[in-house]
Order: C-alpha cells, then structure tokens, then sequence
C-alpha cells in the first residue's frame, strides 16, 4: 500500500528522512482493528518524528500520522483516537502511553491497524476531512481550554501564535464556548484571521493586553514564556502543550509566578471520553476545524514543507482518493 513514512532519522533537516512509496499491510492483531484512510492531518508531532523525538532509530521504517479518519472493517465511517496504550486495550497491561507512531505504524497510509477500543463513531455532519483534524490538535486544545484551564463563558483567554494548528483550535473553540480570546501572532494576516475566527482581539507578540487574562494557552514556549506569565491575572492559570520555539526561556519569571500564586498546568492530547465530547460539540454547534490546505497522499511532502516553514493557518488534510 502507498503511504508516507520515517525511513531515517535527521535532526537538522528532519525532511530528508520522509519517503513515499510502497510500505507492507498493517499486521492484525487480536483486538485490533483495520481502518481505510479516507484523510489524515498533518501535526507538528510529524515532524518532531523525523528529528528522532519520541521514535528511536530501530523502530524505522515508520508510517507517520496520528489522525485519521475512514472506514472501519464493519462499513462505518469512524475517527481515531491516537493514545496508545493508557488504558490496555489492544495492548499488553503495563505498556505506556504514547502517540501512534511512536512504537506503531500511523494514518498516512491507505489503512491503517489501531486497537478496537481507539476506534469512536465519526458524527455524520462531519466530513472526513474535517473528522481528521479533531484527535491531536483539536483534542489538546479542547483539555487545555476546559479540563486544564477550566475556564467557563466570560472568562478571558490568551492563546500564543495563532495560525498553528492547536492555537487556531483554541481560539475557534474558545470563542463557540463563549470566552473572551485575544490571541497574538507575528504575521499580519495571521491576526486578522484569529478575529475572523472569534478572538476579540489580535496583537503582535509580547504587546501589553487590555487586561490580564484568566488564562493563557502556551505552545510557542521560550519565545512567548515571559510574556504568558506576565499577561496572567493573580491567581490565573499557563497551560502549555509544547514548545516550539524551544524549551527554555532566558526569564523563568519564578518570582512572579509564585508570589502572584500562578498556576503552570502542563498537558499532553486528551482521553477518549474528552474526543467523543469534542466530537459532539463540532457535531451540535457547527463548529469546524480551519483547514488550510487538502492534498493528496501523494503530495504529503508539500504538506510538511508547508507547516514546517509556519506558512499556514489551520489544518493540512491528506486524502487517499
């Protein structure tokens, strides 16, 4: 089967590893099942995969993706959650949590084999492209925003770097929840965008907001870490869920943490339950994912090139047919 997959690891130039071609059928397992592709997205996790993050050498070749949308071996058109291993199900009891491809093969390929519990329906006012962006960065930004955060309609929300695929998923979410959003970003347009998502607001990285806010959704890191800490109301809560930036500042900003007693909540995807929320909320409001751009497997390449230069506002969505 065609897929895009992991054949070498490089740290510097993570896109020298990726190839596209042929690849072996998923291996059944008792308590798996096997999912035709109809589209997957694209997450920075994709590419952290290519740096050796997460996906150690012996463990290549490796079939990237973590979201996935399709259809089951019983014709019903189902989503995929990507946490492997947290509950046992498919898995032997003591195995840890992890991402799909960090020890299994992934969803950009024309099918794909995931443990049965994994499997939840797709809602029927969902295309499968719109499904496939929900279980990484939809679903981390839905647990930053109301189970990490734990904000509720009124309350104020900074989201860093609007435009990635997480960021753009909590302003379009905080603002369906009825939060005030004010995000910011480097790029214009990219501003301009959030508003039109739902945010309040939009400012140039490190501007000083109208006021503090209740919460601040982080996935930039060093470059954005001082101006989060400082944007937040006494009492207020930093959830972050990555660092693209890198992951360590040059002010810690300690003192201000603890003597305004901050909360710094850190928080990694979602459970199933969580994805099943989700999935009912876009189902019931009308919300959709912000796709960028939809290409066909076998463009993937174009796809990484494009979110890994920050090119982009959304998801990227490939599709098998």
């Amino acid at each position: 089967m065609f897929a895009a997959y992991a054949a070498r690891i490089d740290r510097d130039q993570p896109l020298n590893g990726l190839e596209l071609g042929e690849r072996p059928e998923p291996e059944v397992r008792p308590g798996w099942t096997t999912v035709t592709v109809r589209a997957a997205s694209l997450n920075h996790h994709d590419l952290w995969s290519l740096r050796g993050v997460g996906l150690p050498e012996e463990r290549l070749p490796m079939i990237l993706g973590c979201d996935a949308a399709g259809i089951d071996e019983n014709g019903d058109e189902v989503v995929l959650h990507s946490v492997i291993g947290q509950t046992g199900h498919g898995v032997g009891p003591d195995e840890p949590r992890s991402i799909l491809t960090e020890r299994y093969q992934g969803t950009f390929a024309e099918r794909v084999t995931v443990p049965s519990w994994n499997v939840l329906p797709k809602p029927k006012e969902l295309s499968f492209e719109e499904a496939a962006c929900l279980p990484t960065a939809w679903l981390t930004a839905y647990r930053m925003l109301f189970t990490n955060a734990d904000v509720r309609p009124g309350d104020s929300v900074l989201v860093q770097g609007a435009g990635g695929g997480v960021a753009t998923a909590a302003i379009a979410l905080g603002a369906a929840a009825g939060l005030r959003v004010f995000a910011t970003s480097r790029d214009e347009a990219k501003r301009k965008r959030a508003v039109e998502l739902g945010a309040v607001e939009a400012y140039e990285p490190g501007a000083r907001l109208p006021k503090r806010v209740d919460a601040v959704i982080e996935t930039v890191g060093a470059a954005t870490w001082s101006h989060s800490v400082k944007s937040l109301r006494p009492g207020g809560t930093l959830v972050i869920s990555g660092a693209t930036s890198g992951d360590r500042p040059s002010h810690a900003e300690l003192t201000r943490i603890f003597f305004l007693e901050l909360k710094v909540v850190g928080s990694t995807m979602g459970t199933k339950d969580e994805l099943e929320d989700l999935l009912a909320f876009c189902a019931g409001t009308g919300l959709r994912p912000v796709i960028d751009e939809v290409l066909p497997l076998d463009r993937a390449r174009e796809g990484f090139e494009k979110m890994a230069s920050g090119d982009l506002f959304g998801k990227i969505v490939l599709t098998t047919s």
